[in-house]
């Protein structure tokens, strides 16, 4: 099997790529395009996104209700909402084939009501699609009939792997950019259009050499969600402003307290670890009249708080 031939997650990965953010640099160069148009759609009244789901299907299933997303049926009642899978439906868990199978149908349900499913690219999509399986749960192949089924199923001929390889790794909706990890002003220029292709071209391919491989890019980075709060915002400065957004979305990186945002808003965190591998509530973010809120499973639902400062975390009682 083969590997990503590095691993962002340390915190020397980190400290790297705050050093090469700061700059502007830290990928291959790719083409300066102009920024994505929206959407051609309505203006969206209500969108959920959902994070990482890492093999847990029950939930998956947990938030997806609370959302008001699917019935006790599993079927879509969420007429014309836009629903955002923001990447990592694999690995760590056992039942990813059934998340998998649930988006697949949800699409197509919401369609029929005039709403929309877009499941996007993450990291461990990525990994799955290139061989890299350090991750794979044993009841991932376990579910498709064993390995050699599996490597089949996501194969750029396989039923799961071209429906991965067909999503984006940036969308935007309205005045809101969604990418699995995040993206710096090292990708500012380049448009989500330039992106997606790239990425897409990429996994067929199998190049680590690009955009899927970049240890600082859209798939891997963590300085949005680790970095100091200074520079997150002047990175956020010069992203949003060359896509014509207001805020970003990310996941990627866990945060076990829930959807929370930094930078006055204009960045909110969805990964709440909501898999039993780490151990985080049902819980995802849904945005109403351009207003985001938290909702988990059991009924709650409040506006998205701004994260705690390490301050705050160090003195939390």
């Amino acid at each position: 099997m083969r590997r990503f031939p590095f691993r962002p997650w340390t915190p020397l990965a980190l400290l790297a790529g705050l050093a090469l953010a700061g700059t502007g640099c830290g990928r291959r160069d790719a083409p300066s395009t102009a920024p994505a148009a929206s959407a051609t759609r309505p203006a969206a009244e209500r969108i959920v996104a959902v994070g990482d789901i890492h093999g847990d299907y029950d939930q998956f299933v947990k938030t997806l209700r609370a959302a008001d997303v699917i019935d006790d049926k599993d079927n879509w009642i969420a007429g014309k909402a836009r629903l955002v899978q923001i990447g990592d439906v694999l690995d760590r868990g056992p039942d990813s084939r059934k998340a998998m199978d649930l988006l697949m149908k949800l699409e197509r349900q919401a369609a029929g009501a005039g709403g929309v499913v877009h499941a996007l690219i993450g990291n461990h999509e990525a990994m799955v699609c290139m061989d890299d399986w350090r991750y794979v749960h044993p009841g991932e192949p376990k579910a498709f009939g064993g390995p050699a089924a599996y490597r089949k199923a996501m194969s750029p001929t396989g039923k799961y792997g071209k429906w991965i390889r067909s999503h984006d790794t940036v969308l935007k909706v309205d005045d809101t950019l969604f990418v699995h990890a995040g993206l710096t002003a090292a990708y500012a220029d380049t448009s989500a259009a330039e992106i997606n292709k790239a990425v897409r071209a990429e996994l067929d391919s199998g190049d680590l050499n690009g955009i899927v491989g970049d240890p600082n890019g859209p798939l891997w980075t963590r300085m949005l969600a680790a970095g100091p709060d200074a520079l997150v915002a002047r990175q956020l400065d010069v992203v949003l402003k060359a896509h014509g957004a207001k805020r970003m979305v990310i996941a990627h990186t866990v945060y076990r307290g829930g959807v929370v945002s930094r930078a006055g808003g204009r960045l909110i965190r969805i990964d709440v670890g909501m898999s039993a591998h780490y151990g985080g509530p049902a819980a995802c973010l849904v945005i109403e009249k351009g207003v985001p809120y938290e909702v988990r499973a059991g009924g709650s639902k409040r506006k998205v708080p701004a994260e705690p400062s390490v301050e705050e975390l160090i003195n939390a009682p």
